[in-house]
C-alpha cells in the first residue's frame, strides 16, 4: 500500500506552483547535494589516481630513509600515539559524561561551565592546542618534542568528542530503564553500570571511533609537541622520543617538495584507515542496537 503522506509529480508541482519559496529551496538542497557530492568524490578520485601509481613496497619497510622513504615507522607511531591519547581520555571523557548525566542535579552551576567548557574546546583550532602543548609539555613540563607530548594535547582535542557523545548516548536511555532496576532493589552504583552502561555502549563507542579518526588526520598539534622524526620510540623511555604520525609523515614530505609523490601515497593509506574508521563506528554501532 503506497504511503498516505506520498505526493505525485503533478501534485509536487501544485505544490510549488502555489508557493514558488518552496520549489527554491527544494532547488538549493538537491544542488547542494550534489556539489557535495561531487566534491567529496573529486577529492578521493585525485588523491586515489596521484597516489595508488606511487604505492611500491619500499614504501613499507621497516626502516625509513632518503631512498625507501618508508610510511611504516609514522603508521607504528599513529598507533601507539592513539592507544596512548585513548587511555588518557576516554576514561575522562566516559566518566565525565555518567557524572553530568546520573549524578548532576539539574540547573547545576557547575555543569553548565563544563559543558559550556567542553563545547568551547571542541571548537578551538587544533593549531592552538599545538601551541598549548608546545608552551606547557614540551616547555613547561620538560618532556620536549615526545610521543607523551603528543598524546597528551590530543588527549585534550578529543576529550570533548568522547564527553559529549557518550552524554548524548546516556540520555537517549529510556528513564523505564533506571525506574525498572530500582524497582527490582538495584543501586543507582548498579543501575548505571549494568543496565544505562550498555544500552549506551554503541554511541560511547561511536564517539571514541570518531575520536581516533581526528587523532588518526592530526598534523598541526603535532607537529609542535610529537615532532617530525622518522623513528619508532625506542627504550625505556620511548615515551619521550620525538616520532611522526602518518599524517604529519605527510605533510613533512610534501614540504620538502622531493616526495611530492610519495606523500600523495601516503594520503591514500590515510584515506583509507579514515573511510575504514568510519565505517567500523559505523558497524558496532549497529551491532550493538541488536544486542
Amino acid at each position: 500500500m503506497e504511503s498516505i503522506n506520498k505526493l505525485s509529480y503533478i501534485q509536487k508541482l501544485r505544490t510549488y506552483k502555489r508557493d514558488p519559496r518552496s520549489l527554491v529551496l527544494f532547488l538549493l538542497v538537491i544542488v547542494s547535494t550534489i556539489l557535495t557530492i561531487g566534491l567529496l568524490l573529486f577529492l578521493i578520485g585525485y588523491i586515489m589516481i596521484k597516489g595508488i601509481p606511487h604505492i611500491k613496497p619500499e614504501l613499507f619497510q621497516w626502516k625509513y630513509n632518503t631512498l625507501n622513504v618508508s610510511l611504516m615507522p609514522a603508521l607504528i607511531n599513529t598507533v601507539i600515539i592513539t592507544i596512548i591519547s585513548l587511555l588518557i581520555a576516554a576514561p575522562i571523557g566516559i566518566f565525565s559524561a555518567i557524572y553530568l548525566v546520573e549524578y548532576a542535579k539539574k540547573g547545576n552551576k557547575l555543569v553548565a561551565i563544563i559543558r559550556i567548557t567542553a563545547e568551547t574546546l571542541s571548537g578551538i583550532p587544533s593549531i592552538v592546542y599545538g601551541l598549548f602543548g608546545l608552551l606547557f609539555f614540551v616547555t613547561a613540563l620538560g618532556w620536549g618534542m615526545s610521543l607523551l607530548a603528543g598524546a597528551f594535547t590530543l588527549s585534550i582535542m578529543i576529550l570533548p568528542l568522547i564527553m559529549r557523545t557518550t552524554e548524548e548516548a546516556l540520555k537517549a536511555v529510556p528513564n523505564s530503564y533506571r525506574e525498572g532496576s530500582y524497582g527490582l532493589g538495584a543501586g543507582k552504583l548498579r543501575t548505571v553500570f549494568k543496565i544505562v552502561l550498555p544500552s549506551a555502549m554503541p554511541g560511547i563507542l561511536a564517539g571514541v571511533i570518531l575520536g581516533i579518526g581526528r587523532i588518526v588526520g592530526e598534523s598541526a598539534a603535532l607537529i609542535y609537541t610529537a615532532g617530525t622524526v622518522a623513528e619508532i620510540p625506542k627504550g625505556s623511555d620511548f615515551l619521550f622520543d620525538s616520532t611522526r604520525t602518518l599524517s604529519v609523515h605527510m605533510y613533512a614530505l610534501a614540504s620538502e617538495g622531493l616526495y611530492v609523490n610519495q606523500s600523495y601515497a601516503t594520503a591514500v593509506i590515510l584515506l583509507i584507515i579514515v573511510v575504514l574508521i568510519n565505517y567500523l563506528s559505523g558497524f558496532i554501532s549497529k551491532k550493538l542496537s541488536k544486542v
